[in-house]
């Protein structure tokens, strides 16, 4: 249950955790399509929160109810209080959620269903995979409106080669899923009713996987990409030392000299 309730209308955030230690955080204001309010981004930070103190947690899953993934921010929210210190600190406030994502030692899936525009685009490019419908689509769209997507374009221009992301920051036009997958937006494009079973095979794959192993290799991951290439190779084998002097890997590693499937702990 989100720690952040509006009054009338219940939880803006639902969370659903399985036996295998798989979290899915449903956006929960179709109404809205799934705006990420002020108490939008509070909601989804708690819960990122809670997931980062839990030591069994294996994945997380990122789903909207409704037709819109996410449209973004709440732009009458935004427009009651105009405002420079306001402004900055909803977007410092965005920035943190955002950044959490990448923070958690364990993955995150984005399961997009619907429309995922501005912040909503860069709510799918700031997590670490993306799962699409085929009928989804895709935007940085304040451009339409007179605003640039800055914060948007952070996590964009990282996933996609530069000039596809400057097109789409400059234009706000929509682009599809299979689209968005060729540019590097979203790892698979499913059927909407074969969405769910996509998600499903990417999360088989890695929960099979020690949590150890990933938790430092997306760590490192993100570290090494903003670092010049030799500081990048030395903080990849310090790494990759660490990781090999640990118990899943020794195992895994006989387990592949023996011929065998190696034999890890949950």
């Amino acid at each position: 249950m989100s720690a952040v309730i509006d009054a009338q209308l219940g939880p803006l955030v639902r969370r659903r955790r399985d036996e295998r230690g798989v979290v899915t955080l449903t956006l929960d204001r179709p109404q809205s399509f799934n705006a990420l309010s002020e108490a939008m981004l509070a909601a989804l930070q708690a819960e990122i929160d809670a997931v980062a103190r839990d030591e069994t947690a294996r994945a997380v899953v990122i789903a909207a109810e409704g037709k819109a993934f996410s449209a973004g921010h709440d732009l009458k929210e935004m427009r009651a209080e105009p405002s420079q210190a306001y402004y900055e600190a909803l977007f410092a406030q965005c920035a943190r959620m955002m950044l959490s994502l990448q923070r958690l030692p364990v993955p995150v899936i984005a399961r997009v269903q619907g429309i995922a525009t501005a912040a909503g685009c860069q709510l799918v490019a700031a997590c670490d995979l993306a799962v699409a419908a085929s009928t989804a689509r895709f935007a940085v769209s304040g451009i339409n409106f007179g605003l640039f997507c800055s914060s948007p374009s952070v996590p964009l221009s990282r996933n996609l080669a530069r000039k596809a992301a400057f097109e789409m920051l400059v234009t706000g036009d929509f682009i599809s899923a299979d689209d968005a997958k060729a540019k590097g937006l979203v790892n698979r494009v499913a059927a909407p009713e074969g969405l769910d079973a996509e998600v499903e095979s990417l999360l088989a794959a890695i929960v099979a996987k020690p949590r150890v192993a990933i938790a430092l290799g997306k760590e490192l991951f993100y570290r090494q990409l903003e670092r010049g290439i030799e500081a990048a190779y030395e903080d990849a084998g310090r790494t990759m030392a660490t990781n090999m002097m640990d118990d899943a890997a020794l195992e895994g590693v006989q387990a592949f000299i023996d011929k065998r499937k190696p034999s890890w702990a949950a």
